[in-house]
């Protein structure tokens, strides 16, 4: 009986010939990742057990994104613990304001995740190394003490999802408008604890910006990772930034599945997940009208570059309706850079859109963008729960970047065609 992916690449990092999903193993690390927010947590967890260097001072990653430029003086003291440890453990990837960029973008950005690489981080999201086909899982931070002392992670291995997207999308549709119909289809608790693969023409056909932005959203239906077997589009992204040698898995035609899901991409239109849930997803068409205050185009969802060009491509020669706030945040300082050079930030200007450095900041209601009691945001991030983005009483609608743009310049919900 053969193997998942997730199952060969859990199998090499316990040093066994095969795992099936359901047992219990240790694995290898190859990175611990954590932030501003949950690293704070995960070191005072580590030294209190007593632990005085961490296993590998090159695989463990500290980034500060979520409250950067720090906001407040309660942020800028979790910043400085960070930045305090990072130079006692001497560790070769801190990364800090002007260095820095939004974590899920800048890991893989840098080479620091392969595929076959198992990598665990203090923040949900770090299901978004999936796309490179690496075993990828977000933990809390005392998990992350354990893993940062001793490189190695207790998980029960996940049983496998399989989503076969075959067919030929439709104009405007991206990663986020597949992602968001399948959480629409499975819901917030559709894939718990199981890994969700996904396969197939369409996905073959999507860039990696693409793939991640799925991975990314994997935790979204209760998921413990995403994936995406690693291809010539991987092998071609790794090619001069890897900063080890790729394990380039595949898993066997007899593999085991929880489920396979067949989905024609040819049927999906631009979606937009409604408050309060990702789950609560619709066509964008159905909601056109819908008035909207303010209007975030980033985060580890929709941050890369690829994002940024769908975003100018609607915005350009138009403005931003007058009743709108639109703020563009560039997942890293190179996205940021190639966005410049390329006459982005230039188009983002002339609309009237803010254009900020990199951060988490808006996604989690942190900072850059809170919203007030009774005003809706729709934003290209991956989480709308009630209170997200600021006030409990406040709405935000999930969309991808050519929504979102249209969105900023009608001041309603708008499919790009409509513009």
């Amino acid at each position: 009986m053969g193997m998942t992916i997730t199952e060969k690449i859990l199998a090499r990092a316990c040093g066994r010939d095969q795992v099936r999903a359901g047992e219990f193993i240790n694995a290898r690390l190859a990175l611990a990742l954590a932030n501003d927010i949950t690293a704070p947590l995960a070191i005072k967890e580590f030294e209190a057990a007593g632990a005085t260097k961490v296993w590998d001072p090159e695989r463990v990653v500290l980034v500060l994104d979520h409250f950067v430029p720090n906001k407040d003086i309660k942020s800028a003291e979790q910043a400085k613990l960070v930045r305090d440890f990072a130079r006692r453990q001497g560790l070769a990837n801190f990364y800090d304001v002007g260095r820095m960029g939004i974590e899920h973008v800048i890991l893989p950005e840098k080479g620091l995740v392969v595929p076959g690489d198992v990598v665990i981080g203090a923040d949900s999201h770090t299901c978004t190394y999936g796309a490179l086909g690496a075993f990828a899982t977000g933990v809390g931070s005392t998990d992350l003490a354990a893993g940062m002392a001793t490189g190695e992670m207790w998980l029960r291995v996940p049983e496998t999802i399989r989503f076969n997207l075959e067919g030929t999308p439709g104009r405007y549709v991206s990663g986020k408008d597949y992602i968001l119909y399948i959480i629409g289809m499975i819901g917030v608790d559709g894939a718990l604890y199981a890994a969700m693969e996904f396969a197939g023409a369409a996905v073959a056909k999507l860039s990696m910006d693409g793939r991640f932005t799925m991975c990314n959203m994997a935790i979204e239906a209760g998921a413990k990772s995403g994936i995406v077997a690693p291809d010539a589009v991987t092998e071609e992204y790794c090619r001069g930034r890897a900063r080890r040698k790729p394990e380039i898995l595949a898993g066997d035609a007899d593999a085991v599945y929880a489920r396979v899901i067949e989905i024609d991409v040819a049927a999906i239109e631009p979606q937009v997940a409604r408050p309060h849930l990702p789950s609560n997803a619709a066509p964008a068409s159905t909601l056109a009208g819908v008035s909207i205050d303010q209007v975030v185009i980033g985060s580890c969802t929709n941050g890369r570059i690829e994002d940024l060009r769908m975003a100018a491509e609607v915005m350009k020669g138009r403005r931003v309706s007058p009743r709108v706030r639109a703020i563009v945040i560039p997942g890293s300082q190179e996205v940021y850079r190639q966005a410049m050079h390329e006459g982005l930030i230039d188009i983002f200007i002339d609309a009237g859109a803010a254009v900020s450095t990199p951060t988490c900041g808006p996604c989690l209601g942190g900072h850059m963008g809170i919203l007030a009691a009774g005003e809706r945001a729709v934003s290209t991030t991956n989480r709308n729960f009630v209170g997200r983005m600021g006030h409990v009483d406040s709405e935000v609608y999930l969309a991808g970047p050519y929504v979102a743009a249209a969105t900023a310049v009608t001041g309603t919900v708008a499919m790009p065609d409509n513009v």
